[in-house]
């Protein structure tokens, strides 16, 4: 089994429920910090995982969905000053554990999840994302499995048909289709997720839809007769928008062996020291052993 950890959700669900009043040696911040290391040092005692990776983002504005379309993700701001420091400490501390981590200004997260995913994927190794966001979903292959830890969610392909209304091959069409405005990409206007999965478990994938457009105003979905006009409106945006959606598989990373071989417990020490993590979790973290 390969896990694949988005460190980013993990990291900014912490910056946003610990007060920012814990501070380390120097009086910064380290809210984000704590919440995070508290998150992973949970997870791999309960995992043990033999095979693991974390992938942070470094391309909320250089992405290459930003130059197929500037405004991908313009509704969202930038990370505070607070944080960016927090963020290459979470990095630091991944990489003290003895983590694999990936990060790069022209792939997502996503994609290079995506990526190691489909590497483990071709050699038949089952793969756990480890995740909140629902994009992530379409990676799930018949031996894999989506983790939401901090939720308590794992849903293998069957499990994500019923959360979704959609197989895990569908969900970038759905997206397509109805659209997603945590990432401020349109879609279809006046088409809604509950009508998009509709649409996907008759025609099974976009480029079908819009094959057999004239068979939309005929099936018994809400809204049918005006649904097709809308379709044929929003042509161009769904095309555009599965660009979007669509998790690369194939980004340029290299070689790597992400075998899990245990913590660097002198720099974790000195990382410990350095930023004033509180006890239990220095405890946690030096206990953890690949053994």
């Amino acid at each position: 089994m390969l896990y694949l950890i988005d460190a980013s959700v993990y990291i900014f669900r912490a910056y946003f429920s610990i007060p920012e009043s814990m501070t380390g040696p120097d009086g910064r911040p380290i809210n984000a910090l704590y919440g995070y290391a508290r998150f992973l040092t949970e997870f791999m005692e309960r995992a043990a995982p033999e095979h693991i990776a974390v992938a942070f983002d470094e391309s909320l504005t250089t992405s290459f969905r930003n130059d197929i379309y500037p405004p991908y993700k313009a509704n969202r701001e930038l990370p505070p000053a607070e944080l960016e420091a927090q963020l290459k400490w979470c990095r630091r501390f991944s990489e003290t554990l003895g983590l694999k981590c990936f990060a790069s200004p022209t792939w997502e997260a996503d994609d290079l999840i995506g990526t190691l995913a489909a590497r483990a994927q071709a050699s038949r190794t089952p793969v756990t994302v480890v995740s909140r966001d629902k994009d992530l979903t379409q990676l799930i292959g018949e031996r894999d499995r989506w983790w939401d830890y901090a939720g308590d969610r794992l849903l293998d392909r069957d499990a994500i048909l019923r959360e979704f209304g959609v197989w895990p091959e569908q969900v970038a069409d759905m997206l397509a289709l109805a659209g997603d405005s945590v990432d401020n990409i349109p879609g279809v206007k006046g088409v809604g997720q509950k009508s998009a999965a509709a649409l996907l478990a008759h025609f099974g994938d976009l480029d079908t839809l819009y094959a057999k457009i004239e068979q939309v105003p005929y099936l018994s979905i809400r809204g049918a007769a005006s649904l097709a006009k809308k379709l044929e409106a929003g042509r161009a945006d769904a095309y555009l928008a599965r660009k979007l959606t669509t998790i690369v598989r194939d980004a340029d990373l290299g070689a790597h062996d992400l075998r899990w071989q245990g913590p660097d417990r002198a720099a974790l020490e000195a990382f410990m020291e350095e930023t004033g993590l509180p006890r239990g979790v220095r405890t946690a973290a030096l206990a953890l052993d690949p053994n």
